[in-house]
C-alpha cells in the first residue's frame, strides 16, 4: 500500500502515532480503540417472542462494548394509524450486556429500572403523553399486535426484534349481544374449547359508556374466563346516557353468564371500574344469590347522582340511594383496588372503607391502595394509559390523577391478584 508524501517524505506513520498520542493526552488511556466506535454485534433476545398482552417480557441486549451507552426504544401503532413510541438510555455492565429487569434508564420515556418501562411509557407523537391510551384495533378484529423493540448507538439502529401481544388466544370466542330474547346488550368472549372450566366474569365499565372493557374482557377470556363484558348505557337499544338504569338489567345479565356458562356451584364474578363499581356493589347487595366475589377499580362507597344529570340507578323504578352500599350479604371475597391520588373522586377512602368491612366466616375483603396512582388504575398491565380524561359534555380533560409510572406499578400489581382472586 503507498503512502502519500508531503515534501517528499513519508508521512503516514508520524500521522498515526500524532493522533494515538492526541488521543492519549485529551481523553486518557484506553480511550481511543482500533475497533468500531459502537458495536457492530448487538442482539435483542426476549424469553417470550410471543405472548399474551398481559404477561411480562424479560428484555436482554447482548453484544455491545463493555459500558457503552445505547438507547433502546420500543414501537407500535395503535387503531388510528399513530405511531406510539418510548425509549431508555441505558449502559450495558462489564460483559457488554443490558438486561432491562436490572439496566437504569437514565433518560427517555421512563426511569430508573422497570424491565416493562418500554412497553407502558410508549407515548404517541403530536400529542402530550398521559392524554391518550394506547389501543390497537379490538380483539375481535385483530387478535393480536406487534411491538419492535430496537437499540441504538450513536444515532444509528444496530439491532432489532419484533415481538407479538396477544389479547385473544387461539380458539378464545367473541360474539356480539344485541338484545335478542334476553335483552341484553354487550359482547360475549368465550375461553378455547380446551381452556379449564373457570368462573364466569361479569364486567361493568365506568362512566364512559358503551362496551369500554373489551381487552380485558379477551384477556379474561383467553385466561380461562367466559366474560360478558355489558353495555349498559351508551350503545344501540340502551339509554344514552347514564340515567334511570335499571338493577334488574344487571341481575338479568348475571342470569345469564351464569345459565349459559356457570362454574360449578360458584356464581359469576363482578367487576367494576369506576361508576360501575356502584353497580357491581348493588347487585352484590340487593341479588346476594346471583354473585360471588367482587373487584371493585377504583370503587365509589357510596350512590353518585347520574350522568350528566338525575338519579343513577333504580330497582321497581325507584331511586336507589345508599351512603354506604350495604355489603353485609355479599357472598364471596371482596378486593378494591385504588390510588392514593385519586383526583377524579375519593377511591382511596372508599377502597380503605370496604377492606375494613365486616364479613362472613370464610371470607374476605381486602384493600389495595397504590401510591401515585390515580382514578385510571384499572385493568390489565403494560400498556400506555392516561392521565386525563376527555369530558364528553364540555370536551376539556380531567385530571385523574396520579403519575404514569404510579398507575403502570399499580397495574402490573393488582392483575396477578385479580387472576388469584378469580381462579386462574
Amino acid at each position: 500500500m503507498r503512502t502519500k508524501s508531503v515534501n517528499g517524505r513519508a508521512t503516514g506513520w508520524r500521522t498515526r502515532a500524532v493522533a494515538a498520542a492526541c488521543c492519549l493526552t485529551l481523553s486518557g488511556a484506553g480511550a481511543c480503540s482500533s475497533g468500531p466506535e459502537h458495536s457492530n454485534r448487538a442482539r435483542i433476545q426476549v424469553d417470550r417472542p410471543e405472548s399474551l398482552a398481559d404477561a411480562p417480557v424479560q428484555v436482554r441486549v447482548t453484544g455491545l462494548h463493555p459500558h457503552e451507552e445505547v438507547t433502546l426504544t420500543a414501537g407500535s401503532v395503535d387503531r388510528e394509524g399513530v405511531r406510539w413510541a418510548s425509549q431508555a438510555v441505558v449502559t450495558a455492565n462489564d460483559s457488554g450486556t443490558v438486561d432491562l429487569d436490572r439496566a437504569r434508564s437514565r433518560s427517555g420515556t421512563y426511569r430508573g429500572v422497570d424491565g416493562m418501562g418500554l412497553f407502558w411509557s410508549m407515548k404517541p407523537r403530536d400529542m402530550d403523553a398521559g392524554k391518550a391510551a394506547f389501543f390497537p384495533k379490538l380483539p375481535e378484529q385483530q387478535a393480536s399486535y406487534k411491538v419492535t423493540l430496537a437499540v441504538e448507538a450513536g444515532g444509528k439502529p444496530i439491532a432489532t426484534r419484533s415481538l407479538t401481544r396477544t389479547w385473544m388466544s387461539e380458539g378464545t370466542v367473541h360474539q356480539a349481544l344485541s338484545g335478542g330474547r334476553n335483552g341484553v346488550f354487550g359482547a360475549l368472549y368465550l375461553p378455547p374449547p380446551h381452556a379449564p372450566r373457570r368462573a364466569p366474569v361479569l364486567s361493568i365499565g365506568g362512566s364512559e359508556g358503551g362496551i369500554s372493557n373489551s381487552f380485558a374482557a379477551a384477556l379474561l377470556a383467553s385466561h380461562g374466563h367466559p366474560v360478558l363484558a355489558l353495555c349498559y348505557f351508551g350503545c344501540p337499544g340502551r339509554p344514552e346516557t347514564l340515567e334511570n338504569i335499571k338493577l334488574e338489567y344487571f341481575a338479568t345479565a348475571a342470569r345469564l353468564l351464569d345459565r349459559r356458562y356457570g362454574a360449578g356451584t360458584r356464581k359469576p364474578v363482578v367487576i367494576g371500574i369506576s361508576r360501575g363499581t356502584e353497580a357491581a356493589q348493588l347487585l352484590a347487595h340487593t341479588y346476594p344469590g346471583l354473585v360471588s366475589d367482587l373487584v371493585l377499580y377504583a370503587p365509589s362507597r357510596s350512590t353518585t347522582p347520574g350522568y350528566p344529570h338525575g338519579v343513577a340507578w333504580t330497582r321497581d323504578d325507584d331511586p336507589l340511594d345508599f351512603t354506604p352500599i350495604p355489603l353485609d350479604d355479599v357472598n364471596g371475597d371482596i378486593l378494591a383496588v385504588a390510588g392514593d391520588d385519586d383526583r377524579l373522586w375519593q377511591s382511596a377512602d372508599a377502597a380503605r372503607s370496604i377492606g375494613d368491612e365486616r364479613t362472613r366466616p370464610g371470607r374476605q375483603r381486602e384493600a389495595l391502595v397504590y401510591k401515585n396512582a390515580g382514578h385510571h388504575i384499572g385493568w390489565y398491565p403494560y400498556s400506555a394509559t392516561a392521565r386525563y380524561a376527555k369530558n364528553p359534555i364540555s370536551g376539556s380533560y380531567m385530571d385523574l390523577g396520579g403519575t404514569l409510572a404510579g398507575n403502570a406499578h399499580a397495574q402490573a400489581d393488582a392483575w396477578p391478584r385479580v387472576l388469584s382472586l378469580l381462579g386462574g
